[in-house]
């Protein structure tokens, strides 16, 4: 019969786990909601969300109580009589993601009947007196109250996942320790009093009943339904308010299934082991062998049961996430990683390892020698085509009629005199336009209070770009309007912003050649005016004013 309930057990389980009640929920809980962390773990929590610890304050969660109720199952020297009843409460924490424990009180009802008549009961101090071994056998049988009470930890098995953030089915194994009390009474004196001695010479030497099944059909329906007799009892057992009192071990196996986050159903299978023999009120075994006679055996072996039940939990708790077993405990990494809320992401950088204002992955001339003018591809710039570049040239313009030129770029004809004259007035600019003739640049205008660029707007930021490269050694100062309110602070620096960043991400501008102004008076709020700023003063880049106006696009 123990081997019917095991396969039951598999049967329901397997049937469970195929899905049919389970549900998928994603998502977790806002990691960086302090009002879940508990005040031990603040420190912790605080040093995370300012970048100072990697991991994250493990969340207040809520308790389990759940109720039970199912078939009880003895496993003892009496064969199993047939369906009964028990129940249960418990009491579930998570220490964390995996393990957790659990307080459980169960009442169960065991009873018993044994298909096999015995004489064994001889030594046995209840029976023996309503019979004898000489003139009836007698069929054990008996119905025992357990209250039990223990302690376990719990096991939880598939809630850390790495296809999906958790789950509505969790998998789980217990085991624990803790006491029980029982009760066990046998059904030995039929209505009037009297020992069911006929019913039972009857069975046993009726050749009609030959199997079990018939057995225990006849047994069952000669016998009352009382069970009267308190059975016997260990003398030296310790004892709870009258009733034996053992300790016991329990393992088991269960799953629960999600309805939402509060509820859920549980179907598990518990077995207790206990180090007495006489739950079912029989320590002494022999069969019935009529013409013979046998000694009583002791049989030795110690009972255990097992519950096989189905639950309704609830979970409890103010300010707290689920319990951790329904949280995969790699949701926020596998979150962050795909959208991230809380790293700090490094800035962009461009890299320009020739330092010409051309980044390499544009850059056709990777090694231009520091300080020489260069074109959009990063080339050197060469005005007069003769092979030595302008950094290095000594005539910047040879005529084509006196190239080949030497190292320094001179060719072999003689300087005219319009070289001369213009040489003297190079030398003779300000330095400051020497350095930088970038020339007036166009504005930017936006419509209404949109911070979005115009095509055209792009095609006026190319041609900066275009002179920009062309000048490397010129910086721009962009400079916004609007310094009558908030608001109007914020959108300047909003469109300030939108104008360097176009040039730095997509015309590949260094970012600091740009002198970052924003909210200036005496201007169209709607321009962005863009000019020299070679030997001026400014930062290239200003955290927003009043970041909550901020446009989106």
């Amino acid at each position: 019969m123990a081997s019917k309930k095991y396969v039951l057990f598999i049967g329901l389980m397997s049937l469970f786990s195929a899905g049919l009640f389970a549900q998928e929920s994603v998502g977790s809980y806002d990691i960086r909601d302090s009002s879940l962390i508990p005040a031990k773990r603040l420190p912790q929590h605080n040093e995370f969300l300012n970048n100072a610890y990697p991991f994250p304050a493990k969340p207040r969660n809520e308790w389990e109580i759940g109720v039970k109720g199912g078939l009880p199952f003895g496993s003892t020297d009496v064969r199993y009589w047939g369906p009964t009843g028990g129940f249960g409460f418990h009491v579930r924490k998570a220490l964390g993601y995996v393990f957790s424990l659990r307080a459980e009180y169960d009442w169960l009802r065991l009873k018993g009947l044994n298909f096999q008549p015995s004489d064994g009961y001889v030594n046995n101090p209840v029976l023996n007196k309503y019979y004898s071994p000489a003139t009836s056998p007698v069929y054990y049988n008996y119905r025992s109250t357990v209250h039990e009470l223990s302690l376990q930890g719990v096991v939880t098995l598939n809630n850390i996942r790495f296809h999906k953030a958790k789950t509505g089915f969790a998998a789980y194994l217990f085991g624990g320790f803790g006491a029980a009390t029982y009760s066990t009474f046998y059904n030995a004196l039929d209505a009037s009093g009297q020992p069911y001695t006929t019913l039972y010479n009857s069975i046993t030497q009726n050749p009609v009943y030959s199997n079990r099944k018939d057995i225990k059909k006849a047994l069952k329906a000669g016998m009352d339904k009382t069970f009267e007799t308190m059975a016997e009892r260990d003398p030296g057992q310790p004892t709870l308010g009258g009733a034996p009192l053992i300790f016991v071990g329990v393992v088991g196996a269960g799953a629960q299934f999600k309805l939402n986050n509060k509820f859920n159903i549980a179907l598990e299978y518990k077995h207790t082991i206990t180090k007495s023999d006489l739950i079912d009120g029989q320590q002494w075994q022999s069969n019935y062998n009529p013409g013979t006679s046998t000694s009583p055996a002791q049989t030795r072996d110690f009972d255990s049961y097992g519950f096989l039940s189905l639950g309704l939990n609830y979970n409890i708790g103010k300010k707290a996430v689920e319990p951790l077993w329904w949280l995969n405990p790699l949701d926020y990494a596998y979150s962050e990683i795909n959208a991230p809320r809380h790293m700090k992401l490094p800035k962009p950088v461009l890299d320009d390892a020739d330092g010409d204002g051309v980044t390499d992955q544009f850059d056709l001339e990777p090694n231009t020698p520091k300080g020489c003018p260069v074109d959009t591809h990063g080339v050197s710039r060469d005005t007069d085509g003769d092979g030595v570049p302008d950094c290095k040239d000594k005539e910047l313009i040879t005529p084509t009629q006196c190239q080949p030129v030497d190292a320094d770029g001179v060719g072999k004809c003689p300087e005219p005199q319009c070289c001369k004259d213009i040489k003297a007035m190079l030398d003779t600019m300000d330095l400051r336009s020497r350095r930088c003739s970038i020339g007036d640049l166009p504005s930017i205008t936006f419509k209404g209070k949109s911070v979005t660029l115009s095509k055209d707007a792009k095609a006026l930021l190319a041609s900066i770009a275009e002179k920009m490269r062309n000048n490397p050694n010129c910086k721009v100062a962009v400079i916004g309007y609007g310094e009558s309110s908030k608001a109007a602070q914020q959108l300047s620096w909003d469109r300030v912003n939108e104008v360097i960043k176009y040039l730095v991400e997509k015309e590949g501008v260094s970012q600091d050649r740009f002198i970052f102004r924003y909210g200036q008076s005496g201007g169209d709020e709607n321009t962005i005016d863009l000019k020299d700023g070679t030997g001026e003063e400014g930062p290239n880049t200003v955290p927003a004013p009043h970041p909550n106006l901020r446009k989106k696009k």
